[in-house]
């Protein structure tokens, strides 16, 4: 019998009480049990006090040396004291509400004690102690620390899941094949799992962990491999015959010259449209490197071939400034655009699909509401979408049963740095756009305090007078959208007082469709010089005459956030200018300015945003995709990781993976994972 069929409740000492409080921390089976690992040890192994450091916690041996004094305070409060004399030191060790212990602390008596170390006090305040003429339960061992609330305490954890390696260890399966095994060096499962929850010391417990981290970042990336590979196999992608030269014609159009970098990515998506299986692509690059126009030239390629492309962006006004961008650049051609959101009228959506089902609209630009049942191409062929929409594989599937296989282009405007791109991108190949587009000056950034926003007015004026515009983008306030409103409303209010002759517009997330492009029609044309704004700006707002980005409070954003705001700016020829007005408290909001005003290199915040806020706040509660290890840290352990990734990819990239006997138990276990469900077969 298997782990995961075996119940929790048929472990020696887990009652049906016991049982239902694992079930709500996810523990159904034995192998969910020997699977929830401990986040962190106790350690009680005796350490000499001459080399702990001042308020260490430290586990010392010794002997009592004066009669113990007990204090009462409050109601049932209590402070325990007595000298112990360890080594050399004579320690003044205090327990809090342990009043028990006053007749067990015998002078001469010899006492383990574990607390923490106050070095210029010579006091210990002690969470933990016993006393070695009673045997050692914990003295000189590492005890797992396991997440644990309600009546399951840690104690208790420790030994069930020691109960359940007695009786069901032996039932621990190998997992990984036995080349992996040896090639990295890896410690076998069983053992593995035994040595986590139990580890003789700390060499024991990295070789331990370092084998069960290589496991779950393997089969994740198994997974991943797995499926691009399947996927690749299916020859129902689309060749589409694309002549280099209807591109090389369309690029001479462009009002500006392509970098490098975009051409060699227009190379690398034409190169995926011409192939029979499914393109799924990556394009990433920094605020302002010139993607819409890579993606513009492959919809305009597909256009050309004779089939339809869709353009999925996350709002409306990021749909209609594209919409209006594409007309621009296909003027001419014969290309047909035409914008698909959730605020047309009924009649002009109506019009749309008809359009869309005839073949007379050749590029649909919209939001969500493109993939809605209602929606038919005549001749769908790519689908160029942004990192908010994730192309998963539902969308795909509502794609294919309307009998279409398009090839995919996701665009990121957050760089990921390259330890999120393999784990949550990994069933994609990547294009990278590094360079900046000709002629682009770097954004000079600073940090002010909320104090000087009479400076920061004055500057506004300055750029004003010399024919520029302003954004001021106001705090964001989570808990309620109402408050952000509110917050913009009053920020444009006194805007307006600080700067009476300038034009000052107003665009928040509760005005309509109408009134929103209003707002940014007349900043557009310069009917108004200064846009107080929330983070509505955020995404793909070009407005070139816009060099001055004013950020109140900055300190509530996160660094990409900011970044991603800063790049509204500096889209023309003149100089640019990100004001940030914060007076963040914590070492972390301090630091976070500090990374804005010492780059503007997005791969460059992205990893230092990485790193101050850990893999799973990285993409933010929208985002799907972050997997939630169980002991694998994508930042620390990213070696391990590439590892894992290479291994999975020659693995899965074998002719035979899907039919060799040998790897069978590995597909097994594949085909039960939800990404398979119903792939495997249509």
């Amino acid at each position: 019998m298997k782990l995961d069929q075996i119940p929790v409740r048929q472990v020696k000492g887990v009652s049906a009480q016991k049982e239902g409080e694992l079930h709500a921390f996810g523990v159904r089976t034995v192998a969910d049990l020997l699977d929830y690992y401990p986040f962190r040890y106790e350690d009680y192994r005796l350490r000499d006090l001459a080399e702990a450091k001042d308020g260490e916690k430290v586990t010392v041996q010794g002997v009592i040396r004066s009669v113990p004094l007990l204090a009462r305070f409050g109601r049932g409060k209590a402070r325990l004291t007595c000298l112990v004399e360890v080594e050399h030191f004579l320690v003044k060790a205090v327990w809090f509400n342990r009043a028990f212990l006053q007749d067990q602390l015998t002078l001469g008596r010899e006492i383990t004690i574990t607390g923490k170390w106050e070095a210029h006090r010579h006091q210990m305040t002690v969470s933990d102690s016993e006393f070695p003429d009673r045997g050692k339960a914990r003295t000189g061992t590492l005890q797992p620390v396991y997440s644990v609330g309600g009546g399951l305490t840690n104690s208790w954890m420790r030994k069930t899941i020691g109960q359940a390696l007695v009786q069901f260890g032996d039932l621990i399966e190998e997992s990984l094949p036995a080349d992996i095994v040896a090639k990295h060096r890896l410690m076998p499962l069983r053992e593995a799992i035994m040595l986590i929850h139990h580890p003789d010391g700390t060499a024991e417990g990295q070789a331990a962990r370092k084998r069960l981290v290589y496991e779950e970042l393997f089969w994740f990336q198994l997974k991943l491999q797995a499926y691009r590979s399947l996927q690749r196999s299916r020859s129902e992608g689309m060749a589409f015959p694309i002549d280099s030269a209807t591109i090389r014609e369309f690029a001479a159009t462009l009002p500006f010259e392509l970098t490098d970098a975009q051409k060699k990515v227009i190379n690398e998506i034409t190169q995926d449209l011409r192939q029979k299986h499914s393109m799924n692509r990556l394009l990433q690059g920094d605020v302002g490197s010139g993607k819409t126009v890579v993606a513009a030239t492959a919809l305009y390629a597909v256009a050309k071939a004779g089939y339809q492309g869709a353009l999925m962006v996350p709002t409306e006004i990021l749909a209609e400034q594209h919409l209006r961008s594409l007309q621009r650049l296909y003027e001419g051609t014969g290309i047909e655009v035409a914008l698909l959101t959730g605020s047309l009228t009924a009649r002009r959506r109506r019009d749309v699909i008809a359009g869309l089902q005839m073949g007379l609209i050749h590029i649909a630009v919209g939001t969500h509401a493109l993939i809605q049942d209602d929606v038919m191409f005549r001749s769908l062929g790519l689908v160029v979408t942004d990192e908010q929409h994730r192309f998963g594989v539902n969308q795909r599937s509502i794609l294919r049963r309307k009998g279409w296989s398009p090839d995919v282009l996701t665009m990121t405007a957050t760089p990921i740095p390259r330890t999120l791109a393999i784990t949550v991108f990994g069933d994609m190949d990547v294009s990278t756009i590094k360079e900046r587009p000709k002629g682009r000056k770097p954004i000079k950034t600073h940090w002010t305090k909320p104090s000087a926003m009479e400076r920061v007015f004055e500057f506004i004026e300055r750029e004003v007078a010399l024919g520029r515009q302003a954004y001021v983008i106001c705090p964001l306030i989570e808990e309620s959208e109402k408050l952000d409103v509110q917050n913009a409303i009053e920020m444009h209010a006194t805007i307006a007082m600080s700067l009476p002759k300038l034009k000052v517009g107003l665009l928040h997330g509760r005005m309509t469709p109408a009134e929103k492009d209003e707002a940014m029609g007349a900043f557009g044309a310069n009917e108004t010089q200064v846009l107080v704004a929330t983070t509505v700006v955020e995404v793909g707002v070009d407005v070139p005459n816009a060099t001055v980005m004013v950020i109140i409070d900055a300190e509530r954003f996160g660094l990409s956030q900011l970044h991603q705001l800063r790049g509204r700016v500096g889209r023309g020829e003149h100089q640019s200018h990100c004001i940030l007005v914060a007076d963040p408290k914590s070492e972390n909001g301090r630091e976070r300015m500090k990374v804005m005003t010492e780059t503007d290199d997005g791969f460059e915040v992205a990893r230092r945003d990485l790193e101050l806020r850990g893999p799973g706040d990285f993409f933010g509660t929208k985002q799907s995709g972050v997997p939630d290890f169980k002991l694998a840290d994508m930042v620390a352990d990213f070696e391990v990781l590439e590892e894992a990734r290479d291994d999975a990819a020659e693995l899965a990239g074998a002719e035979d993976f899907w039919t060799n006997p040998e790897r069978a138990s590995m597909r097994s276990r594949l085909l039960q994972d939800p990404l398979f469900q119903g792939e495997q077969l249509d």
